[in-house]
């Protein structure tokens, strides 16, 4: 009988038809991000690459270290990132092989600076110089083995630029697309975005509090507040949730 009333009342009459179908669609992206991600991971195993392999050149990596050196930027999408490692002195119980800092770049937020939400948040952040050209939006760590383990936000100086309000920096990661020429990275990050986009926008929303909650001056450049906010991910259990294996 209760499976029967499952059957007959579906939850897109339950919550209307244009909810149900966005609901839909939200699956949809997010079993095709699995598929990518699976697909980039499974494609790397079996040419024994590792994910940073060709960024690193088989090196291990050197710490504060740029890879690649000069930022891999998307001119087209305004997106960019670059993966580096801290010294074990410098994140002290951090288990993670190294992480990426994404950002955005000027063309994808300098008419939105100036909306009521913006300014809101820049009377936290003060006004950033006129050539400031980048906003920190996400950092990911991954482990030795090139899987994605953590999500954390880090305060301004940490980056050398500013953020953006946490819902316009849940927009931007949205609408993300990554070509920077490191075509497995990109897959990567974008899919994980798409995976974890719930979760990154409570990730932010902790961000703000954690930066409006703060106690003093000069929030952005107070070294005793690093990390903002991190949130460990289980990209296994993500996976298999999503992609149950076929039943033979």
């Amino acid at each position: 009988m209760r499976s029967q009333v499952h059957a007959e009342v579906r939850p897109e009459k339950l919550m209307g038809a244009a909810e149900g179908h966005r609901l839909s669609s939200r699956r949809g992206a997010e079993r095709a991000a699995a598929a990518r991600l699976l697909a980039t991971y499974a494609d790397l195993a079996e040419h024994g690459d590792h994910l940073f392999g060709s960024l690193l050149a088989g090196q291990m990596p050197k710490q504060w270290s740029h890879y690649p050196e000069d930022d891999a930027i998307d001119q087209a999408s305004g997106f960019h990132w670059f993966y580096h490692s801290h010294s074990p002195e410098d994140r002290p119980g951090a288990a993670e092989h190294g992480h990426i800092h994404v950002f955005a770049r000027r063309k994808l937020w300098a008419r939105r600076i100036r909306s009521t939400r913006e300014m809101e948040f820049a009377k936290l952040t003060g006004e950033p110089p006129a050539t400031e050209n980048t906003r920190h939006l996400l950092t990911i760590g991954f482990d030795a083995k090139g899987i994605p383990t953590t999500l954390f936000t880090v305060n301004s100086w940490v980056t050398g630029d500013r953020m953006l309000s946490a819902g316009l920096t849940v927009e931007l990661l949205a609408s993300m697309k990554l070509n920077t020429g490191n075509a497995a990275v990109d897959r990567v990050i974008t899919a994980l975005v798409c995976l974890y986009i719930d979760d990154i926008r409570e990730l932010l929303e902790q961000r703000d509090r954690t930066l409006f909650s703060w106690l003093g001056s000069n929030i952005l450049s107070d070294e005793k507040l690093e990390m903002l906010s991190d949130i460990a991910i289980n990209v296994d259990a993500k996976l298999s949730a999503l992609c149950p294996p076929i039943a033979r």
